[in-house]
């Protein structure tokens, strides 16, 4: 079998080399030359796409299935799976593209979200003169600027501000990035510059201000990468490409070549995870774009394949957007224990992450408490200590699975690439591993240049630089004001669906229910809090939405911002899904207990919901136990030792407050650890503790008692009689 390796535009097979690797001067020009070169074709050769929209999952599965042959077959609906699709399908072959899950729905939706080049790779390149690392860093810089020009609505430029806490690191730091700025050359988003201490904290006035000597602000860029993979794979499935989630491939065909007696790769037996049915589809090629699951389809080619994933696991934490700017981002460089942290705002929020720990591969990775910890203890050391950084405030957390990769001949694990490697087995099963998310469409260049090769099958060149996603080409920054004039929309809602669809957002804006009300006139929100309106979950069924995670997580972003409203939204998010694609009551409530779980297990409501059970620790001072004591019993005022949802009515009616029964239930069962229906004096007490302690933030029963207990302060008769009896 022979062992490949994508160096940037040429493949490099065992030890020999098919090229001739060039020097650092003669490869930028060579670059630049063949960039320009793909511009030129890119718009000289592409046609319009086949599909004005996406063809419907039904009618995918039809063209699986009653396709002869297929000239590619690629398994795999992640970025680099999706980015095959396209450079494939827009090369003239007739592609198909088949995804075990959602399209998405692993390593690719839970990134940092960053589109970068890799700073520290480019310290690397530089400090072990690494030809390697530098080529990487150059073409990764190259995509980034390609991926902001074709997806201007999913990503924009974002300045990221490395804090400096010694002299010694300011003309050090100052020197690698400016040089990033450099190898970046005409790709430069926007050339770096070098803050005063009094000016970083104007930028960043919650960083920690204790030996602060200045800051760098370099720029990278920021995207929306669920849904900027799905945009991949609906313009692929508009050029032509059939494509279709949940369809399992379960087994490879395969078959002998007549002419050279060779057993070769044929096509996949595939299973529609939904329905059950089982079809085979035929290609001349088959290409393996599976991420962490690479070497469990490459055994399914030959059970005695050596391993070349290493995968290693990734956890970032969400937490509210008051963390961090709305638009400044923040890397530490070097953590306590040498792993590099980001603290990025995003969709109005703050990500912080990631961690990099050796994993085994699951299809439902799990944050760990340990993990989430970490994050947040990095995150206390460079904030200021006015900011209380809470475990409560970790709003949703992920873990994701990066598929490193490893050559199987090496005995240590230094040989771990943060490059691709294109692996193509005596069968002709082509395998694309490693990278990472900028690279995806030179990752796909790589792999469909290997595939034609290796299978003869008749294409011209890539034409994928410069080709407009779904949604791209007719946005403009000013677009959501048409959408606010021409519909009634709210201003926030015009902006995130301008920011999330693009030029198709006016399809969904022509969705949008009535709201009865003067203003906004359409747009129902799914949760008062966020953007997020009913219509798109009629629109997300066009995008291949068949489950309600699917909704919540990657045709929404709810599930990775807030797990609670995310859990909110879903009843009403079933209830149209149902209404759409003919659910039974059954089905309904499968699809709520398995949505419920997800978030309960993957976006890390497991270890939110942790931080409050019935074995928490009370840890009060005597004064505060005798006032949260009184508090508690101006509800409870029978004495029973315990609130009902009539007790919190009966106070609230007394200082003209209303609130649905519904919701009572709902604030009080966040608190009723036992389940009964009510809660006790103890649990009201843990709830308190863990709010002092900052496992706890946001907690509605304990926010409402207060309110109510200082209005009910305000109402006691102020007396009006003076010293000496008075007049």
């Amino acid at each position: 079998m022979a062992f490949q390796k994508a160096v940037k535009g040429t493949i490099l097979v065992g030890g020999g080399a098919l090229a001739t690797v060039l020097g650092l001067s003669q490869f930028a020009h060579y670059r630049r030359k063949q960039m320009n070169m793909a511009y030129v074709k890119a718009a000289d050769y592409i046609s319009e796409p086949v599909n004005r929209e996406p063809p419907s999952r039904e009618a995918q599965l039809l063209t699986l299935q009653n396709t002869s042959e297929f000239d590619i077959l690629v398994i795999g609906g992640g970025a680099t799976g999706s980015g095959c699709a396209l450079d494939a399908v827009t090369r003239g072959l007739k592609t198909a593209l088949v995804e075990r899950d959602d399209f998405s729905s692993g390593t690719s939706s839970r990134s940092t979200k960053l589109i970068h080049g890799g700073v520290r790779y480019l310290q690397k390149a530089i400090m072990k003169l690494d030809i390697e690392q530098y080529r990487m860093v150059k073409e990764a810089l190259h995509e980034r600027a390609n991926l902001l020009e074709i997806a201007p609505h999913l990503s924009a430029p974002l300045p990221i501000m490395l804090p400096v806490y010694k002299w010694w690191q300011l003309p050090y730091y100052w020197v690698g990035i400016k040089l990033y700025d450099l190898v970046a050359g005409s790709n430069c988003l926007k050339s770096s510059y070098v803050l005063s201490k009094s000016r970083a904290l104007e930028h960043f006035p919650m960083l920690q201000k204790d030996k602060l000597v200045g800051a760098i602000v370099y720029y990278d860029g920021q995207h929306n990468d669920a849904r900027m993979n799905l945009a991949i794979a609906l313009t692929a499935a508009r050029y032509g490409a059939a494509t279709a989630n949940y369809m399992e491939v379960v087994s490879l065909l395969k078959k002998t070549d007549p002419q050279t007696g060779k057993v070769r790769v044929s096509g996949a037996r595939c299973k529609d995870v939904l329905t059950g049915q089982e079809f085979d589809v035929r290609a001349k090629c088959v290409i393996n774009a599976t991420g962490p699951f690479t070497d469990s389809v490459r055994k399914m080619d030959d059970k005695d394949a050596a391993a070349i994933c290493q995968p290693s696991a990734g956890v970032h934490i969400v937490m509210p957007g008051y963390y961090s700017p709305e638009s400044m981002g923040l890397l530490d460089p070097a953590t306590s224990d040498g792993r590099v942290i980001f603290f990025l705002p995003w969709q109005k929020m703050t990500i912080a992450g990631t961690t990099d720990t050796p994993t085994d591969v699951t299809h439902h990775p799990i944050p760990s408490e340990e993990d989430i910890n970490f994050i947040l203890n990095e995150v206390r050391n460079y904030l200021s200590c006015d900011v209380e950084v809470r475990r409560g405030d970790v709003l949703a957390a992920w873990s994701g699975i990066r598929p490193l990769v490893t050559d199987p001949k090496s005995a240590d694990t230094q040989s771990i690439s943060r490059n691709h490697v294109v692996d193509i087995s005596e069968s002709g099963l082509i395998t694309i591993a490693g990278g990472k998310w900028t690279t995806y469409r030179s990752m796909a260049e790589d792999t469909i240049n290997a595939a034609i090769k290796t299978h003869d099958l008749k294409a011209g060149p890539s034409r994928t630089v410069g080709l407009f996603l779904q949604g791209g080409k007719d946005w403009s920054p000013t677009l959501y004001i048409r959408l606010v004039q021409d519909y009634g929309l709210e201003s926030e809602v015009a902006q995130h669906l301008a920011a999330t669809y693009g030029d198709k957002a006016f399809e969904v804006a022509k969705m949008a229910s009535v709201t009865g009300k003067r203003w906004p006139i359409v747009g129902v929100r799914l949760v008062s809090e966020f953007p997020y309106i009913e219509a798109e979950v009629k629109y997300g069924i066009k995008e291949y939405a068949c489950t309600a995670v699917d909704m919540i997580s990657r045709r929404t972003r709810l599930a990775f911002l807030n797990v609670q409203a995310a859990e909110e939204a879903l009843p009403r998010i079933v209830e149209l899904m149902g209404r759409e694609l003919n659910w039974d009551d059954y089905k309904k409530q499968e699809q709520l207990e398995t949505a419920r779980k997800f978030l309960y297990y993957e976006m890390g409501y497991k270890s939110r919901s942790e931080q409050l059970t019935d074995r928490s620790e009370i840890s009060l001072l005597p004064s505060d136990i005798d006032r949260y004591k009184k508090r508690f019993h101006k509800f409870d005022a029978d004495q029973k030792g315990f609130i009902t949802i009539v007790d919190v009515q009966r106070v609230l009616e007394s200082i003209n407050v209303q609130m649905d029964e519904n919701t009572l239930h709902e604030i009080l069962n966040e608190v009723d650890l036992n389940k009964n229906g009510q809660v006790e004096l103890n649990e009201f007490l843990q709830l308190m503790s863990a709010i002092q302690k900052g496992r706890v933030s946001g907690s509605r029963l304990a926010i409402l008692m207060k309110t109510a207990e200082e209005n009910l302060d305000r109402r006691v008769p102020i007396p009006v009689d003076r010293s000496c009896g008075g007049l």
